[in-house]
């Protein structure tokens, strides 16, 4: 006996010190989880110093593979004392880390054990927002005791329980097993622990999946929450053959609009859509057993504010004749969208529609080089609409320059000339990529429809290529092939055309 209270003598001084305890095996995260857990824990004089240090290792130990967080678990502390006092609020510690240490730091209170004002202090708690309890969450209690109680248990116990709230006994000490097994949840062979404090680890495990299971999703509650729908999700309770589900739900200031749907006994989850944005709704999912009566549950979902679309009108891919318009978001308030587009200055306009999840179209049949003011509307399901506009450059209509031609000019040089292109020519770009010595590369004004090229090395063939320039892009470009011929030649040169 000795040797085994040294031992849990030196795992405490581990735990007190803030080193992890020994490694029982891998602890898997219990992820998906979602409850307001509540340790009553006996800090009177009935409990040693060393009892009260194992049971705060004992409840370290088990918070460890639970997730928290304000969408996950949340725990908290009550000390039972002669009064009973709060350690810390639900909503203080919100991760693992910081709940370990909170619970390193707990210390030991003494004075009476008095379980019964504890209990009904307990029961203010978990209900309370002060004490950062949520609403519509599980509610799950684990008690640690001696078996000791100077007041009545029975009464406030049963209000908790009444509550829904999950009651988890571990008595360290002999206490009555009948009293014991009636204020803990049933069946008592699953909430209720008789264990030496130095072998408290044993159940941890055992516990710690009993917890989960209490506080894994097991009630009805909305996802996937938007301005006009959300998704319900509820642990299946029923199934095809045993019965089916009745879904009400209404604005909480409106039950006049209360709507109805039956839901087939296998499904756990449904779409409610076509809601008003900003607007709790009171849910209610009531099992219509065969079997047995299962009680109804509850809920309250609040929409989000109106996605205002369009928040965004964006123009790329611009061409001469056509660019693309795009808008976000795409709410499914939205029944569709009306594009009007009209160039600058000027009074037409032409119209196009599209449907409400669709977030883009190509506009065509457009004027080269010219500003249109294209303005996106969205049309709501209520008839409202709301618009945003923007402006959108066509591009200019590239043209290629035409009827490239060359005259010898004298030795090693030639005149290239060309016929102007089409459209609002700001000048043209000759290069001349000489089969030997360096390339060149011109810029003229768009009056000027030749240049002369030079060092052309005798008996050598050179690409020249000829490109309009307009004010957003280049025109495509004409190229032929010049070949000199060496001086003894009568010709001089000659040339290939090349597409």
């Amino acid at each position: 006996m000795l040797a085994k209270t040294l031992l849990s003598l030196g795992l405490w001084l581990q735990f007190a010190a803030g080193q992890d305890t020994p490694k029982r095996g891998p602890q898997p995260s219990l992820s998906g989880s979602e409850g307001d857990l509540l340790f009553l824990l006996d800090s009177s004089g009935s409990v040693s110093n060393y009892e009260f240090s194992r049971v705060k290792e004992f409840i370290w130990d088990l918070i460890r593979p639970f997730t928290f967080g304000p969408n996950d678990v949340q725990t908290s502390i009550i000390h039972i004392s002669t009064t009973p006092t709060m350690e810390f609020p639900f909503d203080r510690y919100l991760s693992s880390g910081t709940v370990q240490q909170a619970i390193r730091d707990t210390q030991q209170l003494m004075g009476d054990t008095n379980t019964g004002k504890a209990l009904s202090y307990a029961k203010e708690k978990l209900f309370s927002n002060e004490a950062g309890a949520r609403p519509d969450v599980p509610k799950v209690m684990v008690w640690v005791t001696d078996g000791f109680s100077t007041d009545d248990i029975s009464e406030p116990m049963q209000l908790l329980k009444d509550m829904g709230v999950t009651v988890f006994i571990v008595s360290t000490g002999r206490g009555n097993y009948l009293e014991l097994s009636a204020a803990a949840s049933q069946p008592p062979e699953k909430h209720l622990h008789f264990v030496d404090v130095d072998d408290l680890p044993i159940i941890t495990k055992e516990l710690q999946d009993a917890i989960s299971d209490a506080v894994q999703a097991n009630r009805l509650r909305a996802v996937d929450i938007t301005s006009s729908s959300f998704r319900l999700m509820w642990p299946q309770v029923l199934s095809q053959e045993t019965g089916y589900y009745t879904l009400e739900y209404s604005p909480v200031d409106d039950p006049s609009r209360k709507r109805t749907k039956q839901v087939p006994g296998a499904h756990t989850t449904l779409v409610l859509s076509d809601l008003s944005p900003e607007t709790t709704y009171q849910v209610a999912l009531i099992p219509e057993s065969n079997v047995h009566y299962i009680p109804p549950q509850t809920t309250k979902v609040t929409t989000l504010a109106e996605e205002i679309s369009p928040a965004q009108v964006l123009i790329s891919k611009s061409k001469p004749h056509s660019f693309h318009v795009s808008w976000a978001p795409t709410p499914d308030s939205v029944t569709g969208y009306q594009i009007l587009y009209g160039p600058l200055p000027g009074n037409s306009v032409e119209l196009l529609e599209v449907d409400g999840s669709r977030n883009g179209t190509v506009v065509g049949n457009l004027v080269p080089n010219t500003t249109y003011l294209v303005t996106v509307t969205a049309v709501y399901k209520s008839g409202q609409e709301k618009s945003l506009s923007a402006k959108a450059c066509t591009q200019e209509e590239g043209s290629k320059v035409r009827h490239l031609r060359f005259e010898n000019m004298g030795p090693n040089t030639v005149k290239a000339y060309w016929d102007s292109a089409d459209g609002k020519v700001l000048g043209y770009r000759v290069r001349c990529r000489r089969q030997t010595g360096h390339s060149s590369l011109m810029s003229v004004s768009p009056q000027t429809h030749s240049v002369l090229l030079t060092d052309l090395a005798s008996g050598t063939t050179s690409k020249v290529c000829v490109k309009p320039v307009y004010k957003n892009q280049l025109g495509k470009g004409l190229c032929h092939m010049v070949h000199v011929q060496p001086a003894t030649e009568a010709q001089g040169y000659k040339h290939r055309q090349r597409a």
